[in-house]
C-alpha cells in the first residue's frame, strides 16, 4: 500500500524565507487577513512583512484614490487592505518579485524555478557560457540542480548518440551557446529534494507521556546532566587508580606475543645492517 505525503497547509506562522516563494500576491492577503484574528498578530507584523519583502515588493499606499490604485495595478501590483492593527488598516501593493537575471537567484528561491525557466534566466544573461558566471552564482544553481556542460564543434553537437541526446532523454533541459563554429551545451535538471531521515535514536527516547521531546524535557535534561557528571567521577577514579605494574606488565606480555617468524626476520635485518656497517 502506498502512502500519500500531504503538505501542511502554510501559514504567516510557518512561512520561511524559502517557502514564500511558494506562495502568490492573493495568498499574502489571505493569509494577514487569518493572522489578524491572533493576539500577537501586532507584536509580530514586522517579522511577517520581512519574511514577505525577501519574495515580495510591498509598498503602503498613502494616497488612496482610484487612479493612484490604478498606477499600482498597471505594474502588476495587487493592492488589498490589510490590518496592522484593532483600530488601523492600511492599503498595500504587492508584487511578486521577478527572477529575470542570475542576480536574481538566492539559494532561497532557487528551487522554487523549474529547470526550463533557469535556462530562461541563462539565455538572457549569457554570453561567455558557465565559466563566466560568478562562482557565487554557481554555486547557488548548483544548490538546486544538476549542472554539466559540453563543448564542441557545432556540426557535431548534436550527433546521434552523444552527450546531448543521452541527457535530453535523462529529462534535462538544455541552453545552446553558439561560439564561432563551436557550441557550449549547458544542461540543467532539478535535484530531487530530500528530507533528513528520523533516526531510530530519537524515536526511542521520544517522551509519549507528557507530549514532549526530550529536548524540551527539564527533568530529562537534568537527569542527563547527572549521568553525565557521575560518568566524569568514575572517569576520575579510574585515572588516579592507574596501575604502572599492570601496564608494564601488558607491555611486556604483548613483546611475548609477537610471531617469532616475525621477530627473527627483525633480527636478521638488524644483523644485515650492522654488516653493512662494518663493511
Amino acid at each position: 500500500m502506498t502512502i500519500m505525503k500531504t503538505k501542511k497547509a502554510v501559514t504567516l506562522k510557518t512561512l520561511t524565507k524559502s517557502s514564500v516563494w511558494d506562495i502568490q500576491e492573493s495568498d499574502v492577503f489571505r493569509m494577514l487577513d487569518e493572522a489578524a484574528k491572533d493576539a500577537d498578530f501586532k507584536d509580530n507584523i514586522r517579522h511577517y512583512t520581512d519574511i514577505l519583502k525577501s519574495a515580495f515588493d510591498i509598498e503602503t499606499i498613502t494616497v488612496d484614490k482610484p487612479e493612484v490604485v490604478e498606477k499600482y495595478e498597471n505594474r502588476g501590483y495587487k493592492v488589498g487592505v490589510v490590518k496592522v492593527s484593532d483600530s488601523a488598516n492600511e492599503k498595500w501593493a504587492v508584487k511578486k518579485k521577478p527572477i529575470h537575471r542570475v542576480t536574481d537567484l538566492t539559494y532561497e528561491n532557487i528551487r522554487h524555478i523549474s529547470a526550463s525557466q533557469l535556462v530562461e534566466v541563462l539565455e538572457r544573461n549569457f554570453g561567455g557560457g558557465w565559466e563566466s558566471l560568478p562562482q557565487s552564482i554557481q554555486d547557488i544553481i548548483e544548490s538546486g540542480f544538476d549542472v554539466s556542460t559540453t563543448t564542441l564543434p557545432s556540426s557535431r553537437i548534436h550527433r546521434p548518440g552523444g552527450m546531448y541526446e543521452k541527457k535530453t532523454s535523462d529529462g534535462y533541459e538544455v541552453l545552446e551557446i553558439p561560439k564561432g563554429t563551436w557550441t557550449e551545451a549547458i544542461f540543467v535538471k532539478a535535484k530531487p529534494e530530500t528530507e533528513r531521515p528520523k533516526m531510530k535514536f530519537d524515536q526511542d527516547f521520544s517522551n509519549s507521556g507528557n507530549g514532549l521531546d526530550d529536548e524540551d524535557d527539564p527533568e530529562r535534561d537534568d537527569e542527563l546532566s547527572d549521568k553525565d557528571n557521575y560518568k566524569n567521577r568514575d572517569d576520575d577514579e579510574d585515572d588516579d587508580n592507574f596501575d604502572d605494574e599492570k601496564i608494564s606488565e601488558e607491555i611486556y606480555r604483548t613483546q611475548l606475543d609477537e610471531d617469532p617468524v616475525e621477530l627473527s626476520d627483525d633480527l636478521n635485518i638488524e644483523s644485515d645492517d650492522e654488516g653493512d656497517d662494518n663493511y
